[in-house]
């Protein structure tokens, strides 16, 4: 199958639209039109890992982490991502990486930590704001539910965990046709009555033109007539970090030591311990110290993630346990989600984890 294919299937479970502002996810180099058979998967790009997509024979490489995050005026091979650009490019490899935008996706990297420590009752930390939007449309009544339900297919009227959500009310729509129409009901020339309905129905925004296609298509009238309406609403089904519980509350140095366990971690650094118990747990794969005051305003009694800097760590202010454990760390099944996702979409497809550990970091 192409490339393309393969990137369909990622963006679906993560769009790019979702990623922050600061992010580069998507193709680093490669055609989407060539030919793929297999994908080595990541969550760093290095040489080593390039030698051994190369080695292994495969047409592309999924990493978590971008090669290329800023601006490159020549490829010469002077630094490790040139030098991993230009081999891939001579071994014909993609290198392709699913950043920003699979953390804040409810079923991404979060979940898979949420997962591996046992936490249930998740929900996204933060939710993201004006993600949403409101499309309302008139079409006559009898042909209502036919149009409804292209919207509901293109993933149109999700809220939670309700699907075929929408809102619809009985009018009667005037019209009337000029010489050059084509109308589905009435005559040219003459004022023209119809009984519709008004559907009003809320998307993703990332989902507005499948959604617009969706309504075009199967609407029987010739010009249709809708509304767009920005949302400020939160979206509860994306965001930053992701906060569950426990299925009881464990003493908390039996906590700590499981984590450690759980997440293979050589160390732990932590904040003092202000509660004798743990059970609701906030966390945040990679850099998650901005989410430390969302974790505090929602109750955790912990905090996991990666990366607080020494002066950050005062600002538990004895309410909360910070539980570092490692950007690496934190973030190291994240391969693994890709390749279950890959595998359960395409089975027929060929996927392989990395062998190479990749985390800068090493412990005395």
């Amino acid at each position: 199958m192409k490339a393309k294919q393969i990137i369909a299937q990622l963006e679906e479970l993560a769009p790019p639209s979702l990623q922050e502002s600061y992010d580069n996810s998507g193709i680093m180099c490669g055609n989407p039109d060539m030919e793929v058979k297999s994908a080595l998967f990541s969550l760093d790009c290095t040489e080593e890992v390039v030698d051994e997509a190369i080695e292994k024979g495969v047409e592309m490489l999924i990493c978590h982490h971008p090669l290329i995050f800023g601006s490159l005026k020549s490829i010469s091979g002077k630094n490790e991502i040139e030098r991993c650009l230009i081999k891939a490019i001579k071994a014909d490899l993609m290198i392709y990486a699913i950043h920003t935008n699979l953390d804040n996706v409810i079923n991404g990297v979060n979940a898979k930590i949420a997962e591996k420590i046992g936490l249930q009752n998740c929900s996204i930390l933060r939710p993201m704001n004006a993600q949403l939007s409101k499309l309302v449309f008139f079409v006559p009544t009898k042909q209502a539910e036919l149009v409804r339900n292209a919207i509901f297919e293109a993933g149109g009227g999700e809220i939670g965990n309700y699907s075929h959500c929408s809102f619809n009310s009985e009018g009667e729509g005037t019209f009337k046709a000029n010489e050059a129409a084509e109308p589905f009901v009435g005559e040219k020339g003459k004022l023209h009555f119809e009984k519709e309905q008004k559907v009003e129905v809320i998307f993703p925004n990332y989902l507005q033109s499948k959604i617009l296609s969706a309504l075009i298509s199967s609407h029987p009238y010739e010009e249709v007539a809708y509304d767009l309406y920005p949302l400020n609403n939160q979206w509860r089904e994306v965001g930053s970090g992701m906060i569950g519980e426990l299925d009881a509350p464990i003493p908390v140095m039996d906590f700590l030591k499981q984590l450690k366990k759980q997440l293979k971690c050589d160390c732990i650094r932590h904040t003092k311990i202000v509660k004798d118990k743990i059970q609701k747990v906030a966390l945040c794969g990679g850099s998650g110290s901005f989410l430390l005051k969302d974790a505090i305003r929602n109750g955790a009694d912990v905090f996991v993630s990666g990366d607080f800097k020494y002066h950050q760590f005062f600002e538990a202010e004895n309410s909360i346990m910070i539980a570092d454990v490692g950007h690496y760390e934190s973030e190291q099944f994240t391969p693994e989600l890709l390749k279950e996702f890959l595998q359960e979409k395409i089975p027929n497809f060929a996927t392989y984890l990395t062998r190479t550990k990749t985390n800068p970091i090493n412990y005395l």
